[in-house]
């Protein structure tokens, strides 16, 4: 499995807007996206223009299968100008759950 996490800064006007986007997105992620396993949306306690996202993926395939699903490009084309910064990405490879129990849906 691929795991990314992304670490998002919000301009602070645009805070709402953008988390309704981006929960349009992860809805979009794990309902229409067979190879999206996890799309977990979080808010920093000590600062709610910082969010992170927690996603999970069968495979790179899937992960490039997301960056092409309109929920996705109707996001990024939504949100382009509302970043505080670049957004942080680390790639991962997930231990636990074992692939197999990601597949089963024991996550």
């Amino acid at each position: 499995m691929l795991a990314l996490l992304v670490t998002i800064q919000i301009k602070p006007e645009f805070r709402e807007a953008f988390l309704q986007a981006l929960l349009e997105d992860a809805r979009g992620s794990v309902s229409h996206e067979p190879g999206c396993l996890r799309f977990d949306v979080l808010q920093d306690q000590s600062d709610p223009n910082r969010v992170y996202l927690y996603e999970v993926y069968r495979d790179e395939a899937a992960l490039a299968a997301h960056r092409q699903a309109p929920h996705y490009l109707t996001w990024r084309e939504t949100v382009k100008d509302w970043f505080a910064a670049e957004p942080v990405r680390q790639y991962c490879t997930t231990i636990f759950p074992a692939d197999g129990e990601w597949l089963a849906g024991k996550r």
